[in-house]
């Protein structure tokens, strides 16, 4: 076994990273980089990334990477699902749309009027999301003029080495990809009336997609590999699962929770259709068999808010503390309610969805906070139990990573709620299956390494936190919708 560093290009919904990643004897070590802000941007005709300025901070990062470890072998990048740029030559045909942006509704209009989505399950095993990629492009009028569609860490592969390709285990996001086979699904494209021609050529995790070029390879001064990853940040963060039993679920918390099994099959059964559950490609053709739900997005949404009210940072650790000290009766709402799912004022939305439902809205901000956890730590024990029964496994433990599995309130409160243990960690999930696939696509785990074999290495490095659910709490059964 040999070892050696990695960079790790890790973007999620409201931040990014540039991580060092460490291997040696078998064991991870993760050092950040840069971090830089991530989020929507408002424009005349709808609501954007700022793929332009977060580009910038990506060969920024990469750049003070290269200057503190200049032994880095690779570079691998993983972001959030679904979204795309339009590329024509060598030019992004505008800044890519956010998946909140309202314009979704319209394409699923349009989709549903050519295939309803129980052919559309059939087909790519997705669960219904009005964002999917398949729904986007089909009122994206630009896409005629696209030589290539590249969702967003194909789009900055690109920007690095000029190459166009579709890294698997995200494709299986967009609608397009046959769940079965894992190729586009070219016919669905056309009966869609979308070109089949900008969707480009599929790649697995540990495929090396190209050398630096451009800006990159002149601030770096190296033709380094760029190797695929599990490029959906979801199934990089699901390589560092260490999966402790057979039947152990996990949940992938963060802006989004990610709550389900892994599995070699998908299932495309009509209960796994009607529970909205999804088939999504994992790293070595594994599916995650799982279920969105809106996890600390709430929150956070909830936090600016009352910030921009002070106009001063509030102390999130401090306010959680607080939350958990909350005593009587704590109302629930769905996590999952469409009307939470914007940005703007989510503490009089989740308000509203409370007091229409009956319920008494919390008049402290600490039992505002206890009711947003509790409602998210409620569907995640919905989503857990219902993994369990659509698979027929009787799921013995939860294992929480992410950013989720730092909030001490949330992993007890999905204790409690699933009435299993949670295991909490790594909080850096993502980054570290990240630099495990191109660890593996270096030889340094051996030639055969299996996914189960980098999770062994993942155990090694990190202690979970234990949460036992506590059997004395009289929980509330019922929630606002």
């Amino acid at each position: 076994m040999t070892g050696g560093v990695v960079a790790a290009v890790d973007l999620g919904a409201t931040s990014g990273r540039v991580m060092l990643g460490y291997v040696a004897d078998g064991m991870l070590r993760l050092e950040q980089v840069a971090r830089f802000p991530n989020g929507p941007v408002p424009r005349p005709d709808g609501l954007h990334w700022d793929f332009t300025t977060l580009s910038r901070h990506i060969v920024d990062g990469l750049a003070e990477a290269f200057r503190r470890e200049p032994a880095i072998a690779s570079i691998g990048i993983d972001s959030w699902a679904v979204d795309y740029g339009l590329v024509h030559g060598e030019e992004l045909l505008g800044e890519p749309f956010h998946y909140r942006d309202e314009r979704t509704a319209r394409g699923v209009e349009c989709v549903h009027a050519v295939a309803g989505f129980d052919e559309l399950y059939r087909r790519n095993g997705l669960q219904f999301l009005p964002f999917n990629t398949l729904y986007q492009y089909a009122v994206e009028p630009a896409l005629a003029d696209a030589e290539v569609s590249l969702l967003i860490p194909d789009l900055v592969a690109f920007l690095l080495t000029g190459a166009h390709v579709a890294e698997r285990t995200n494709a299986s996001t967009t609608g397009l990809l046959d769940v079965r086979t894992g190729e586009w699904d070219r016919e669905l494209a056309t009966r869609l009336g979308l070109p089949a021609s900008v969707l480009p050529r599929l790649v697995d995790p540990g495929t090396r997609i190209g050398t630096l070029h451009g800006e990159a390879r002149e601030r770096i001064g190296r033709p380094l590999e760029v190797i695929a990853v599990g490029s959906h940040d979801t199934a990089s963060a699901v390589v560092a699962v260490p999966l402790s039993t057979a039947d152990a679920a996990y949940i992938s918390c963060g802006t989004w929770g990610l709550v389900g099994v892994e599995l070699d099959e998908p299932v495309l059964t009509d209960a796994a259709r009607e529970a909205n559950f999804t088939n999504e490609g994992g790293v070595d053709g594994r599916i995650r068999f799982l279920h969105n739900v809106t996890g600390l997005w709430l929150l956070s949404e909830t936090v600016r808010t009352w910030e921009e009210e002070d106009g001063a940072d509030i102390d999130l650790p401090g306010l959680l503390d607080a939350a958990a000290q909350v005593t009587g009766d704590i109302p629930l709402f769905d996590a999952n309610d469409p009307r939470l799912s914007a940005p703007g004022d989510m503490p009089a939305r989740i308000g509203a969805v409370l007091a229409e439902a009956g319920a008494a809205v919390p008049a402290t901000r600490e039992a505002f906070a206890r009711s947003i956890v509790e409602s998210i730590a409620q569907a995640f024990a919905d989503a857990v139990a219902t993994a369990g029964r659509l698979t027929g496994r009787d799921v013995d433990v939860i294992h929480m990573v992410g950013g989720g599995a730092l909030n001490r309130l949330l992993c007890q409160a999905t204790a409690d709620r699933s009435a299993l243990p949670v295991l909490a960690g790594p909080v850096e999930a993502t980054a570290l299956g990240n630099v495990l696939v191109q660890a593996r696509a270096h030889g340094w785990f051996g030639a055969d390494a299996s996914l189960e074999d980098l999770r062994r290495a993942v155990a090694a490095s990190v202690s979970p936190a234990r949460y036992d659910p506590r059997q004395d709490l009289s929980l509330p059964s019922e929630r606002a919708s």
